[in-house]
């Protein structure tokens, strides 16, 4: 029974591995697709979630009102789930557009650490407390794991292996010489992609720079992981690290 058990484990691990494994390749090759998976993601299970938290809140605030505000709640979970599945969509297809092949493999590998990252949290928290996945993770965990895809960038563009960076930060000049002589008019969405990028590294070079002018560098470092742009891939690693976890979850619910 042990060996049985400690096989079963196995699988789920493997699972779990290709499932974080094929969302960061589809989001490497495909990212139009992963767009739409993570917007699909978002409508649904935003509704059921935030119709389940708003009806709770309307009861707890309104009392004996909260049957004749349902209507409310549902409006609500409606614009809320919209507006998170559209922000989702908008921060994945931008995340893996562009031209540049060799960024868009480290962010796809990033990315992939960061929901493996969010998918093992979910599960230690659900077996040692009960927690599940889908509501905790979905209220909950984009932040976190909004810290870690922004601190692993910040180090992918400023720690030097072999005096190089994995992303490195353009100059002024070479952002210039992007933008006037290398970007078309009419850009495609990967052009555009390609520029937002280096435009949002460049932004958060500055805003190092000007806080290591008042705070010690760890310090600053810290800081500039939190005001980053990148943050806001967050809410998208924690929706498939929470899609993934809930699967997870499932199979070991029926394990021998």
């Amino acid at each position: 029974m042990i060996v049985v058990r400690l096989f079963f484990n196995v699988v789920v691990l493997a699972a779990e591995l290709a499932l974080v494994a094929a969302v960061a390749w589809l989001g490497w090759r495909y990212p139009m697709a992963l767009a739409g998976v993570a917007a699909g993601l978002a409508l649904v299970m935003g509704l059921a979630l935030e119709r389940a938290r708003l009806k709770n809140e309307i009861g707890f605030y309104f009392g004996r009102a909260a049957d004749t505000l349902s209507w409310a709640g549902s409006s609500l979970a409606l614009v809320e789930a919209s507006l998170k599945a559209l922000l989702v969509g908008v921060v994945t297809l931008v995340t893996f557009s562009g031209t540049d092949a060799d960024r868009l493999f480290y962010l796809a590998v990033i990315f992939g650490i960061c929901v493996f990252a969010g998918t093992s949290i979910l599960r230690r928290f659900s077996m040692m407390f009960g927690v599940g996945p889908s509501r905790w993770g979905y209220f909950r965990l984009a932040p976190l794991l909004g810290v870690l895809y922004s601190g692993l960038i910040a180090a992918a563009e400023h720690v030097k292996i072999g005096g190089a960076t994995f992303l490195p930060v353009p100059s002024l000049s070479e952002l210039a010489q992007r933008l006037v002589l290398q970007t078309p008019a009419r850009p495609t969405l990967a052009q555009a992609s390609d520029l937002l990028f280096l435009l949002k590294q460049k932004f958060d070079d500055i805003v190092l720079s000007i806080l290591l002018q008042f705070l010690p560098s760890a310090v600053a470092h810290v800081f500039s992981v939190l005001v980053s742009v990148n943050m806001l891939t967050g809410f998208a690693v924690g929706l498939f690290a929470v899609a993934i976890a809930e699967l997870v979850r499932r199979m070991e619910e029926v394990s021998p």
